[in-house]
């Protein structure tokens, strides 16, 4: 027995997440999607609130998952103690509010989220996130382990996917905005992809005003983010897995527009 298993990119602004709210649910039942993961770290352009949280599960996200953006708005701290559902990067320090990993009950058996931050270019205080997704393994009896790594750097992203390949299901990067190409089962029988891509605005710079990103590189004085507006696009992956073996027997990575 198959589970699949659909993951989406960021979240950015009020045009990714309105397009969220009106196509994921079609887009489970086309795909017969049985596990949903969005990422919704920049569902209010920078961060997220928990009406925005709560608009992302009523879509049909099973879980959420965030990053770098996670304590920008200070009422999810209370938010992130209460949802078992919105997972933290767990690499965060562990007085932190929140869970960095989940694992919830399904028809295909338990079903492990985690959560993790990347540190190449990242200006967060966290673990190493290697050794803290060592420290989940050790803890879970979960078959079916997912895993969204939010960084910047493609080097630590493969990285994580090799370290990790033979150990659970699949691994998607997250954060840049930009689908990766490499879509692929790795050796170890890990699906992977280096950037699931956004949630967002097709017209922009990662999810941003055209204008006001060529600005900023013209040298514009900074001043608060505008999402960009227009038809906007959902990036995701699809990733079937063997619910007994917990591998990934195939991986495809796909633009809804």
């Amino acid at each position: 027995m198959n589970i699949h298993v659909l993951a989406v990119g960021d979240v950015c602004g009020k045009p990714g997440l309105e397009f969220l709210q009106r196509n994921l649910g079609a887009v489970r039942r086309s795909y017969g999607i049985d596990f949903a993961v969005v990422n919704g770290e920049n569902a209010n352009v920078v961060g997220i609130t928990p009406a925005q949280a709560e608009d992302i599960f009523r879509a049909g996200a099973d879980v959420i998952t965030l990053g770098n953006h996670t304590w920008v708005r200070w009422e999810m701290h209370e938010y992130l103690d209460r949802s078992s559902r919105c997972l933290r990067p767990a690499n965060f320090a562990p007085q932190c509010p929140g869970q960095g990993y989940g694992v919830y009950s399904t028809r295909f058996g338990k079903v492990c989220v985690i959560s993790l931050m990347g540190r190449f270019t990242l200006d967060a205080n966290t673990d190493n996130p290697f050794l803290a997704a060592d420290d989940i393994l050790e803890q879970t009896d979960a078959k079916i382990i997912l895993v969204d790594f939010h960084a910047e750097g493609t080097s630590e992203k493969l990285a994580m996917g090799y370290y990790l390949e033979e150990r659970v299901s699949a691994v998607w990067g997250t954060h840049t905005h930009v689908q990766s190409s490499d879509c692929q089962i790795l050796r170890g029988g890990a699906g992977y992809i280096s950037d699931l891509g956004m949630t967002g605005a097709a017209r922009s710079v990662l999810g941003i005003e055209v204008e006001q990103s060529i600005g900023k590189f013209l040298g514009d004085p900074p001043r608060r983010y505008v999402p960009a507006g227009g038809p906007a696009k959902m990036e995701c992956a699809i990733f079937e897995i063997d619910a007994e073996t917990g591998k990934c027997v195939s991986a495809e990575a796909l633009r809804i527009e």
